[in-house]
C-alpha cells in the first residue's frame, strides 16, 4: 500500500500536475523521503479537528494571539481620530468656529488628518514587504514597536493641527506593518484547521482597539482641558512594551526560515510552537511539507518580488487578495466610525453618544466571535458573499430612510441601522477578509501579496477618507444618510465580483491551493476539486 501511494504521488507530480523532474531541479531537491513526509502531513492536517490541532499547537496559538495584539493600536488610533470629530475639547484646540455655532475641523482638515495615517500605512506596508522578508518577522515587528513609542510623543505634544497631521503620517508607518505582518505570522504558525480562527482574530484585535478607544473617550468626554485629548494619545504608550517583550521571546515563522534554507532552525521553531511529544506530530515531517510546498511554487516559477505577484498564475491570486480587501473599503465600512456624529445630531449628549459607540464596538466583538462559528459550517466564500448581500440591504435602507425630512428620529434611525451594519460586517466581511487574503497567495509571495492587497485597501481609504467627511459635514455636501445609496451601489459591485471570482479555500493546505490555482480550477469548483495530495484523492485517481 505504501509503495502504491508513493507511485501515485509520483504520478500526481509527473502527470496531473505536469512536473518534469529533468527540467525542474527544484523538485529533485525534495527527495522521495521529503515528498512522502509532506503527503503524510497534508493527510494528517485534513483529518485534524480544531480541538486536536489546539492540543498539538497551543504555543503557536498563544504566540499568534500575542503578536496579533499589535493591531489593537491601529483600531485604537482609527477610532480616536474619527471620534475626536465629536469631541468638544479636541475641536476647540484644533478646529475653527463652524456655521452652526460649534467648533470643528473643516472637511479638508478632517480628510487630511484621516488620510495622513493612510499615507503612512502605505509606506509602511511596502517597507514591510521588503524588510520582513529579508530580516524576518520578529526583528521587523520589534523595530516598529520601538518606533511607535517615539511617534506617540509627536501626537501627545502636537501644538497645532499641522503637527498632528505629521504625527499621524509617521504613526501610520508602523501601523501599516502591523496590518500585514500579524496576519501573515498567524497564517504560517498554525495548521489548516486553526488557520481561519487565528487570522480572523486579527479583526477581533482591531475591534478591541475600537472598543478601548471609545471607552477612554467616554470617560474623558466631560473634561474641557488639554488632558481630554492628550490622555487618549498617551495611552498608546502602554502596549508596545509588553508586546515587544513577547515578540523578542517568540519563535520565528518556520515558513520564513525554510525560504532562507534554514531547515534545522525551522524544525527548532516548530518544536517551540507545539507541545512536546504530541502523538501523531513530527516537526521534521511538517518542515518537509513546508519544503515540499516551497518546491512546488519554485517549479511554477513563483518568485519573491512584487513584480512576480502579477505573473502567471499568481496574477489571479493577487487579484483575489486585492479585491477581497478592497471590498472592505467599498462596502461602506467607513460610515461605522461616524455613528457618534449621527447620535449627537439626534439630540444625545456627548457622553451618551460615546456610550452608543461603545455598544457599537461591543456588537463588533460579538460579531467577530460569531464569524468563527459561521465559518465552521458555511466556509469563507458563502459567508463573505452572503455578508455583502446583507450589507447592501442595510445601506439601501439607510438611504431610503434619509429621504424623509431630516429630524431627530431620522438621525436615530440612521445611527441604529449602523449598529445593525456593524454586527453584519463584523460577522462576515470584516473578519473573513483576513482569512482569505492570507490563504489566497502562494507562500513565497504571501507577505508581498498581502502588502499589495492592504495597500489597495489603504488607497481606497484615502478616497473614502476624503469623501465621507464631505458627505456628512454640514458645511459641505451634507448628504448624511443619503450616503447609503452611494455605498449600497458600490457594495452591489463587490457582491457581483465575489460571486464569480472568489473561491473557497476552507480545509485546503497551501500545497493543495497551489495545485488548484496552477490547474486553473474554476472558482465554484474549488471546494470539491481533487488535488491528488490526500489519500481519498489518490484512491479515486487510482480507480480511474
Amino acid at each position: 500500500m505504501a509503495s502504491e501511494k508513493v507511485a501515485m504521488a509520483e504520478h500526481v507530480e509527473k502527470g496531473s500536475n505536469s512536473i518534469d523532474h529533468a527540467t525542474h531541479p527544484e523538485v529533485n531537491q525534495t527527495d522521495l523521503k521529503t515528498s512522502n513526509e509532506a503527503h503524510a502531513v497534508i493527510e494528517k492536517e485534513h483529518n485534524m479537528t480544531p480541538w486536536q490541532a489546539l492540543r498539538i499547537y497551543p504555543k503557536a496559538v498563544g504566540w499568534s494571539l500575542l503578536l496579533s495584539c499589535a493591531i489593537i493600536m491601529e483600531g485604537y488610533d482609527v477610532v480616536l481620530l474619527g471620534s475626536f470629530l465629536g469631541f468638544p475639547a479636541f475641536n476647540e484646540k484644533y478646529g475653527n468656529l463652524m456655521s452652526d455655532g460649534t467648533y470643528g475641523l473643516t472637511a479638508s482638515w478632517q480628510a487630511g488628518l484621516n488620510n495622513a495615517m493612510a499615507c503612512g500605512q502605505i509606506i509602511g506596508l511596502f517597507l514591510n514587504g521588503i524588510v520582513s522578508e529579508r530580516y524576518g518577522y520578529r526583528k521587523t515587528l520589534m523595530t516598529c514597536l520601538a518606533a511607535t513609542v517615539g511617534f506617540v510623543f509627536i501626537l501627545f505634544f502636537a501644538p497645532n493641527i499641522s503637527t498632528l497631521v505629521a504625527g499621524e503620517l509617521l504613526m501610520g508607518i508602523p501601523l501599516g506593518v502591523y496590518q500585514t505582518l500579524t496576519v501573515t505570522y498567524a497564517s504560517e504558525v498554525c495548521p489548516v484547521s486553526l488557520r481561519a480562527y487565528l487570522t480572523t482574530y486579527v479583526n477581533l484585535c482591531w475591534v478591541f482597539g475600537q472598543l478601548i478607544a471609545s471607552g477612554v473617550l467616554k470617560g474623558l468626554a466631560t473634561r474641557t482641558d488639554q488632558w481630554a485629548y492628550r490622555i487618549p494619545f498617551a495611552i498608546q504608550w502602554i502596549w508596545p512594551v509588553p508586546i515587544f517583550i513577547g515578540v523578542y521571546l517568540a519563535p520565528e515563522s518556520p515558513w520564513w526560515l525554510v525560504r532562507k534554507d534554514r531547515r534545522e532552525d525551522a524544525v527548532k521553531s516548530l518544536k517551540r510552537l507545539t507541545r512536546a511529544n504530541s502523538p501523531g506530530f513530527s516537526a521534521e515531517e511538517t518542515v518537509s511539507m513546508i519544503i515540499y510546498t516551497n518546491a512546488l511554487e519554485k517549479r511554477v516559477e513563483t518568485g519573491t518580488s512584487y513584480l512576480d505577484c502579477f505573473k502567471g498564475i499568481d496574477r489571479r491570486r493577487t487579484e483575489i487578495a486585492c479585491c477581497v480587501w478592497a471590498a472592505q473599503s467599498l462596502c461602506g465600512a467607513g460610515l461605522m466610525g461616524y455613528s457618534t456624529v449621527f447620535y449627537q445630531r439626534a439630540g444625545l449628549a456627548v457622553s451618551q453618544s460615546f456610550t452608543m459607540s461603545l455598544v457599537q464596538y461591543a456588537i463588533g466583538v460579538i460579531g467577530t466571535l460569531s464569524s468563527w462559528v459561521l465559518m465552521t459550517y458555511l466556509g469563507r466564500r458563502t459567508l463573505y458573499v452572503g455578508g455583502l448581500g446583507l450589507l447592501t440591504v442595510v445601506l439601501l435602507v439607510i438611504g431610503f430612510v434619509s429621504i424623509a425630512r431630516s429630524t431627530s428620529a431620522i438621525s436615530w434611525a440612521t445611527g441604529s441601522m449602523l449598529l445593525v451594519y456593524t454586527f453584519i460586517y463584523d460577522s462576515t466581511v470584516g473578519p473573513v477578509c483576513f482569512s482569505l487574503v492570507s490563504e489566497m497567495p502562494s507562500s513565497r509571495l504571501r507577505t508581498k501579496s498581502i502588502v499589495l492587497a492592504r495597500n489597495v485597501y489603504n488607497i481606497l481609504n484615502l478616497v473614502t477618507g476624503i469623501i465621507i467627511p464631505y458627505m456628512l459635514n454640514v458645511d459641505a455636501w451634507n448628504w448624511r444618510g443619503k450616503s447609503g445609496f452611494f455605498w449600497g451601489a458600490l457594495c452591489i459591485i463587490c457582491l457581483v465580483w465575489s460571486f464569480f471570482r472568489l473561491p473557497e479555500p476552507k480545509g485546503r493546505s497551501y500545497a493543495e491551493l497551489d495545485i488548484l490555482f496552477e490547474n486553473r480550477v474554476p472558482t465554484r469548483q474549488f471546494a470539491t476539486a481533487k488535488t491528488g495530495l490526500v489519500q481519498e484523492d489518490l484512491k479515486e485517481e487510482a480507480s480511474v
